[in-house]
């Protein structure tokens, strides 16, 4: 059964989307950490990041750092933290969560935000890829 990102890579399920190319897609959390957690994954399903064939693997590390950059410049942090966990949804999934302190990175913690929110955001972080 596909998961729930190939059924958002499908356009079954709507997301806000920041970036997009051939193997890859970053979008806003719906759930987030910290107010900008993006998550970047490769259009192909698959479970664990260390089973990525290595050149797929830093595509997706490339891919990742180009919005971190862009999300540093739209959302107002210390820095972006990264993560790779893995166990909520069995397909490869970088998070990119801007920090004002560790406790962001909790995924415990959560922020809500309205639509409008989501999508100026989204808008926002796309406008600033170089």
């Amino acid at each position: 059964m596909a998961s729930i990102f190939t059924k958002i890579i499908n356009g079954e399920i709507p997301c806000y989307k920041i970036a997009e190319d051939d193997n890859f897609l970053a979008f806003l959390d719906v759930n987030p950490n910290a107010k900008g957690h993006t998550l970047c994954i490769p259009k192909q399903e698959i479970n664990k990041i260390f089973d990525m064939e290595e050149d797929q693997y830093l595509g997706l590390m490339q891919f990742s750092r180009k919005v971190a950059i862009a999300l540093e410049k739209s959302v107002e942090c210390k820095r972006v933290g990264v993560a790779v966990v893995g166990l909520e949804v069995p397909h490869v999934h970088v998070h990119l969560i801007p920090l004002q302190d560790m406790d962001d990175m909790r995924f415990q913690r959560k922020v809500s935000l309205e639509k409008e929110e989501f999508e100026t955001i989204a808008q926002k972080i796309a406008s600033n890829l170089n």
